[in-house]
């Protein structure tokens, strides 16, 4: 887990917004990215579960005759 320092603006003592070094910010964005790639590559998997599927030997056969 990334460690983050977050500066906090507030209004009527509330926070409001968090203020994060741009280093930081650009290590979360990385991350969301990749959690994002990752839950796409589950949905497509779980899409394609029941697909009929050929071994790379099938193909390499179908190829070369």
């Amino acid at each position: 887990m990334i460690e983050l320092h977050p500066e906090f603006l507030t209004k009527n003592s509330e926070k409001q917004f968090a203020v994060l070094p741009y280093e930081e910010f650009l290590k979360i964005k990385e991350l969301l990215e990749d959690l994002e790639d990752l839950r796409d590559l589950r949905d497509s998997k779980e899409e394609q579960k029941d697909s009929v599927t050929v071994t790379l030997a099938d193909v390499k056969k179908l190829l070369l005759s």
